[in-house]
């Protein structure tokens, strides 16, 4: 997956969580959704580039292509109409490196999303760019002031699609373990669980019955199905929780699936086990006994 990362400000909290609320809505799954996209982290005024309050956004898709266009339109939509908001990119775009054959320097060139300089055409003539340092950013007039954003933002290589699911004796007993996992993978940067809370409770497959569908409901891990299907449950499992894992690279997915499920465990966690979709759903394999230190049984794959 290509990722790229935000880092958002605004006058206050109040105004800062209602475009991160607009921002990040509707960014669960690329299955249905433009971009998996969260929160990593909430920053203070001293960790931002304008002082103000702020908060760093990561967001997956499948290609820098289409991210960029999903970004352009949150941004567009989310973030300029927003009172107070300004946008700079949390993943600078890096220079190519120097050399005189142009197809050496177009194979090196680094992904980008054009961000300010798509944008920009909103102020409708009367916008202007300013330099600061080499990092260009764009003035657009809009009627509490002026919308500053950065020119473009750079993309890099993630991983997304990591996982591990939750089985409890109920309901409230496996929603307080998704909880207690998401609160401790929320402690890392670099990483982020996209779904709502961070939670999912629609675990799917690849594939489905009716023609069309890319993926339907994970029938083995649905307590109502047991006794009509083969079941993926252990005994006395009445519930099942999904924690879905998208991070910067191998490593911090690895360490925040180790935390996550370190947190989880509990009164009423009776099992925790993953999707691993066949092992053909991404080229990187999560096994977790052994990202918790024992040795590799069950494993995820991820995109």
């Amino acid at each position: 997956m290509r990722y790229t990362s935000l880092i958002v400000t605004a006058a206050s909290q109040r105004w800062l969580r209602a475009a991160m609320s607009e921002f990040c809505g509707y960014g669960s799954s690329v299955i249905g959704c433009d971009a998996e996209i969260a929160v990593e982290n909430w920053l203070s005024e001293s960790e931002t580039p304008d002082n103000r309050c702020g908060a760093s956004v990561l967001a997956f898709g499948f290609s820098a292509e289409a991210l960029g266009k999903a970004i352009a339109n949150r941004t567009g939509q989310c973030l300029m109409t927003c009172p107070t908001t300004a946008v700079f990119s949390g993943l600078p775009v890096a220079a190519p490196p120097t050399n005189s054959a142009t197809d050496l320097q177009e194979k090196n060139k680094p992904e980008e999303i054009e961000l300010g300089s798509y944008l920009r055409f909103f102020g409708d003539g009367y916008q202007k760019s300013k330099m600061i340092g080499e990092r260009r950013f764009w003035r657009i007039p809009v009627m509490d002031g002026e919308f500053l954003i950065e020119e473009s933002v750079g993309v890099g290589k993630g991983v997304a699609g990591g996982n591990f699911l939750i089985q409890s004796d109920t309901q409230m007993s496996g929603l307080e373990a998704a909880e207690r996992a998401v609160d401790a993978i929320g402690s890392l940067a670099g990483v982020i669980t996209p779904f709502p809370g961070g939670v999912v409770r629609s675990g799917s497959k690849v594939g489905s019955r009716y023609p069309g569908m890319k993926a339907s409901t994970s029938h083995g891990f649905c307590p109502t199905l047991r006794g009509r299907v083969e079941t993926l449950l252990a005994d006395g499992v009445n519930c099942v929780y999904e924690i879905v894992i998208d991070g910067v690279n191998f490593e911090i997915v690895s360490k925040a699936t180790k935390i996550g499920i370190e947190a989880a465990i509990g009164d009423g966690v009776l099992a925790i086990s993953a999707g691993n979709y066949g092992g053909k759903l991404g080229k990187h394999h999560f096994h977790l006994h052994q990202v918790l230190g024992g040795c590799p049984e069950t494993s995820v794959a991820t995109r």
